[in-house]
């Protein structure tokens, strides 16, 4: 079974799951939690992955790392792919989960690339811009990187609004790198 197949379908049983149960945000915040970790902690991922470990091994530790943290039923899920030695594509799942919960929700992610921090009137203006777009509820993700000089870059699904100094002066100097000349005129 292919990668991406299996960590969608073990997501959307965990959805289906926490549908049935009324725990569906439970579910989310415990996805997050875990997708959190395993982006943060290689060493957590080095567990996961490694064959040495035995199963039981693997499972005494999530259930130590996670049983305070999540709900029952999350860790339940976990310790069950544990159990089917899927815990590899623990990291893909959380990531399918909270793709296919936002997706539920009509929920949106709108990014924001900025060179210095955005004040929250400037964050309210972006959240009212994206609203313009769809009507759906906004989720902001702030990123500042100071190679933009200035301007801002805001990215919501397949599209890309590019309104930065540094894209301004490429597009200059790609303007004036041309050669004008005409010959014979």
């Amino acid at each position: 079974m292919n990668k991406s197949r299996a960590t969608i379908r073990y997501a959307k049983s965990l959805l289906d799951l926490s549908k049935d149960q009324n725990c569906i945000e439970s579910s989310y915040n415990d996805m997050l939690v875990i997708d959190s970790i395993c982006l943060s902690n290689r060493d957590f991922n080095s567990l996961l992955r490694t064959p040495i470990v035995k199963t039981d091994l693997k499972i005494r530790i999530i259930k130590e790392i996670f049983s305070k943290k999540i709900s029952s039923l999350s860790l339940s899920f976990i310790i069950l792919i544990t159990a089917k030695k899927r815990e590899s594509l623990l990291a893909d799942i959380s990531s399918s989960f909270i793709r296919l919960y936002k997706k539920l929700n009509n929920i949106k992610e709108v990014t924001v690339i900025t060179a210095i921090p955005l004040d929250d009137d400037i964050k309210k203006e972006v959240v009212n811009f994206a609203n313009k777009e769809n009507k759906s509820t906004i989720e902001l993700v702030e990123k500042v990187d100071k190679n933009i000089i200035g301007g801002a870059i805001i990215r919501m699904e397949d599209k890309q609004l590019d309104a930065s100094i540094s894209s301004k002066l490429k597009s200059l100097k790609k303007t004036f790198s041309k050669n004008l000349y005409i010959q014979d005129y």
